[in-house]
């Protein structure tokens, strides 16, 4: 009895630690808000790279004076950046973009809750708006078409996955629309088994997933003896069955996270090929926006070149000349004209910059066709490097 007396105790202290860690974690996001502020005035980079390896170093050397891990200090501090850096980000693009101020803001997105475009939606706005309508599509075109129309604000696409490659299907619709490319976020996608009921992995006989996941997990389906494979629309759809099926047999391939909205639990974790897996999500809105100066940006263009030897080549070398760093070249068939492409490009700079603002004029006139899809912040916050010896 004295013993559970003393493990509540325990338990109550850690509760008030953890209050008043939240408390300090809000007082410093406030503090780095007011850093936003006066870099705001003096057109300073939100990212001083050098001074954050310095505090991750100095916290590091105070942290092993008091017992603590040196990569437990640098994960929390990490994390603490990243969260920094885009708010400061966030903050700055509503004073160039004031109308991007909403308290409300409604999104259109892949399947329903729990799906993986549901919880990238969430994790987006969460910083630029207090509350998000949703509007869940069963399909890329409805999501276009309902921005396209003025029914939702915004529209969240999966573009790319770091282990099944591009969606070519979205793509293929940035061929054919008027809407800009506003926004960015790289979402982790962490592939578990979940199950409406406990059961064992050798009970389980049908299992439910959107294409993207099943191609993203086959080695561990590789592995599993005879299991059918039923697709869905989308993650949230396949989640909603297997809730609803109630059955040992039957489970579906989703995000913990995700699955907890439909009370599933994991059965097995970490079931993707990669490790490391991420998708990137594009946001889309009627609209461009101006990317503030202060905030590392990205420019998507499209372009055909016409049947000629070197053509791509020599577009590629207008960018080199330029000093502006190609991050991403994607081809797809032009619909209506065999074996002629189209050439989706991401670089790493503002369209607003001088050097941007050339390349664009010197593709314009060496290529058949160009259009810009959007210019705007990049989302990935690569974390402080820390030298080793630091560790």
């Amino acid at each position: 009895m004295t013993e559970e007396l003393d493990l509540n105790k325990i338990r109550a202290q850690i509760n008030e630690t953890d209050q008043e860690l939240l408390t300090l974690f809000a007082k410093r996001r406030a503090l780095t808000l007011n850093v936003a502020k006066s870099k705001a005035h003096q057109v300073r980079p939100v990212r001083d790279q050098q001074r954050e390896q310095a505090l991750l170093i100095r916290l590091i050397n105070q942290g092993k004076a008091l017992g603590l891990n040196a990569h437990y200090v640098t994960s929390v501090f990490q994390t603490i950046i990243e969260d920094s850096v885009l708010n400061q980000q966030a903050y700055l693009q509503t004073l160039t973009n004031p109308g991007l101020q909403m308290p409300m803001v409604s999104v259109a997105f892949l399947g329903d809750k729990g799906s993986y475009s549901y919880l990238a939606s969430h994790r987006y706005f969460s910083r630029r708006a207090e509350k998000i309508i949703e509007s869940g599509c069963p399909s890329f075109a409805d999501i276009m078409q309902l921005v396209e129309a003025g029914h939702v604000d915004y529209g969240v696409l999966p573009i790319e996955n770091t282990s099944s490659g591009s969606i070519n299907e979205v793509y293929d619709l940035l061929q054919h629309t008027n809407l800009s490319i506003v926004g960015e976020i790289t979402h982790p996608i962490e592939h578990c088994l979940l199950t409406a009921v406990n059961t064992r992995l050798d009970n389980i006989k049908t299992i439910y997933a959107h294409g993207q996941p099943f191609t993203q997990c086959s080695n561990f389906l590789d592995k599993q003896e005879g299991i059918r494979i039923e697709y869905c629309d989308s993650t949230a759809d396949a989640m909603a069955k297997v809730y609803e099926l109630q059955n040992e047999t039957v489970a579906v391939i989703g995000s913990e996270e995700g699955g907890q909205l439909y009370q599933l639990h994991a059965l097995e974790k970490s079931i993707a090929n990669q490790d490391e897996n991420h998708s990137r999500f594009i946001v889309v809105a009627r609209k461009p926006v101006d990317v503030a100066a202060q905030i590392p940006a990205k420019t998507t263009f499209i372009l055909a070149t016409g049947q000629k030897p070197g053509a791509l080549v020599e577009c590629l070398m207008v960018l080199k000349e330029k000093g502006i760093n190609m991050c991403k070249l994607e081809s797809r068939p032009i619909q209506g004209r065999p074996w002629e492409e189209m050439f989706y490009i991401d670089v790493e700079a503002n369209i607003k910059t001088l050097a941007m603002q050339e390349a664009i004029k010197q593709l314009t006139e060496q290529t058949n066709f160009i259009k810009v899809l959007g210019c705007y912040p990049i989302e990935h916050i690569n974390p402080t490097s820390v030298p080793s010896e630091a560790l």
